[in-house]
């Protein structure tokens, strides 16, 4: 899978829908203020200039309770996040929720309200989630990614697409 694209929200909805597809929504999270914090909407940025039209792309930034509405239509997310795990700037990791649940690993630094805010959904199976962290050098505030989380951006969207084709496949 190389592309990726956004689909217009017009074509998304309506929620109610009945016809259930293997809807992906990749969704962008962290602040763009905070340099490394902001990772996540980079990344989604990034992977705009390459469009796909059955994947849903989301710059959710630090408002993920206003972004319930594409967390429900979703059948699959692939959370892009900063990461402070204790590793070298510019490490990615990848792991599902059920991992840090079941062993205490460590957790995106917006993980906690992309849970709290699945727990808003009304439907009985949450999505299948993915999280790809970047492990941050600097979190003070600047537009721009430091250097080591800048050259960790390549393996990040590559990374998300080895995920995304696997869920479509």
């Amino acid at each position: 899978m190389e592309n990726i694209q956004v689909i217009p929200s017009q074509r998304v909805f309506p929620l109610g829908s009945k016809r259930r597809k293997n809807r992906i929504l990749v969704i962008g999270l962290g602040n763009l203020l905070l340099r490394d914090d902001g990772v996540g909407v980079h990344a989604i940025r990034r992977l705009r200039e390459a469009p796909h039209p059955r994947i849903l792309l989301a710059e959710v930034g630090t408002a993920v309770l206003d972004s319930l509405h594409l967390l429900e239509w979703a059948d699959k997310i692939l959370a892009i996040d900063a990461m402070a795990a204790g590793g070298k700037p510019g490490t990615v990791y990848s792991f599902g929720v059920p991992d840090v649940a079941d062993r205490g690993l460590p957790t995106s630094l917006h993980e906690l309200g992309l849970l709290s805010a699945l727990r808003f959904l009304p439907r009985q199976k949450g999505p299948a989630i993915q999280i790809l962290g970047v492990e941050p050098e600097s979190i003070e505030y600047g537009l721009e990614l430091t250097p080591a989380v800048h050259q960790a951006l390549p393996l990040v969207l590559r990374r998300a697409k080895e995920v995304v084709a696997g869920w479509r496949s």
